[in-house]
């Protein structure tokens, strides 16, 4: 199911050197910086490098954080901050905001951009393996894994680094907590997406199907309206497809709630409920051209064409032309004027987030090298280069080549 799901590109930085020239006065903290440096430029060459894997990355983000707390955390024994913290500045992009950056002098500003770059790298690295043909049961699990994965990243930035920052993130900005929210809770409905497919395909109960269904739309719809306050030049393509998606799982929920009340013999409720899934899937046709035409950051997705969302259509329809017949020949059930009440609750199948944790700190940065850091020396780097706002250039993303879309069936 190659685009099937709608991603914004990865944020962007300036190079760092970490060339702390007169400050590091030791070999072991020049070792530190020059590690640092290294282990940045790795990092960032694999958020592109498509034979990338969950592995790989975690490796990276750990071999980089595990120093970057270096520069976080404190090593002298006492609670006032880390005197390398607000040495270094860093530069990042926003995913919804072209290539003009945000910079601060801060290693919990790093920390969290980058963080939040790599919880982008899992849901892209979810959205590729999804485009698979023919994709395994084990690689439906590390697609539903990555985004849960990806959700708890967000969680943990919003609730544990944010709120440490000196400068508040303006509107908009990625570590912004409207944003934040929104990335979280579309990683955990795409996750969802993944057990519905599922539950399908191995014909679980109407009624888990449909309240699973109606769990993934509401949390699309939380997500549209936690973006509705914001800018609608950069988000308005955003919850297009927030919106697309939240109206295609409803109509998912009428279509097997209805069968659900047909096989309780509620013919009536079933045909009413059926015709309110063919009304919420033709709003979903109508969206997804909506969002096409819609301009903004990210790739565009293609729901609209994948097997996956055609397949819907017809089962709607068959199962109408199934329940009137039936109507028609046993029940004779009046056709109630209103649509059931959806009021669904999944006992099964609700994706959490996988809660984030930072790796322990590296075992170069120990008190006695920390304190061979002087900043009665001043770091003289970059201080010969004139300041100037120059954009930083946006990461060359790898295209995501459609395959032969199979439905999302799994192998």
């Amino acid at each position: 199911m190659a685009h099937w799901f709608h991603r914004n590109p990865l944020k962007a930085t300036a190079p760092v050197s970490f060339n702390f020239y007169g400050v590091a006065a030791s070999p072991a903290a020049n070792k530190i910086c020059n590690d640092l440096r290294a282990t940045r430029a790795c990092l960032l060459e694999l958020f592109t490098d498509v034979t990338c894997n969950p592995e790989m990355m975690k490796k990276a983000t750990d071999a980089y954080f595990s120093l970057l707390q270096g520069f976080i955390v404190s090593l002298d024994g006492t609670t006032q901050e880390n005197k390398m913290r607000f040495i270094q500045n860093f530069k990042w992009t926003d995913t919804l905001l072209g290539n003009v950056a945000s910079a601060q002098q801060d290693a919990v500003f790093e920390l969290a951009a980058m963080a939040f770059n790599v919880a982008l790298w899992y849901t892209k690295f979810a959205s590729r393996l999804a485009g698979k043909e023919n994709i395994t049961e084990d690689e439906a699990k590390e697609v539903h894994k990555s985004l849960k994965i990806a959700a708890g990243i967000f969680k943990y930035l919003k609730e544990a680094q944010v709120p440490r920052f000196i400068t508040p993130v303006e509107k908009g900005r990625d570590l912004e907590a409207r944003v934040m929210d929104t990335y979280t809770i579309q990683s955990q409905a795409e996750a969802q997406e993944v057990t519905i497919a599922r539950a399908i395909e191995l014909k679980h109960n109407a009624s888990l199907v449909a309240a699973l269904a109606f769990e993934t739309a509401n949390f699309y719809q939380r997500a549209d309206h936690t973006l509705n306050s914001l800018d609608p030049d950069y988000s308005s393509k955003w919850r297009k497809y927030l919106q697309l998606k939240q109206m295609f799982y409803i109509a998912y929920a009428y279509c097997y709630h209805g069968q659900t009340l047909l096989a309780s013999d509620k013919c009536g409720e079933a045909i009413r409920s059926l015709q309110e899934a063919e009304k919420c899937y033709s709003r979903a046709e109508a969206l997804c051209k909506e969002y096409r035409q819609t301009k903004g950051p990210g790739s565009t997705a293609k729901p609209s064409e994948q097997l996956f969302f055609l397949k819907l259509g017809s089962l709607i329809k068959n199962t109408l032309e199934k329940c009137q017949r039936e109507n028609g020949f046993i029940y004779f059930h009046k056709i109630p004027p209103e649509a059931p009440q959806l009021e669904l609750k999944a006992s099964y199948g609700l994706a959490e987030p996988v809660p984030f944790e930072l790796p322990a700190l590296s075992q170069q940065c120990t008190p006695e090298v920390y304190a061979t850091f002087d900043l009665t020396k001043g770091a003289k780097d970059d201080k010969a280069k004139p300041k100037q706002e120059e954009e930083v250039k946006p990461v060359k993303e790898p295209d995501l080549k459609p395959q032969k879309d199979t439905g999302c069936t799994l192998s």
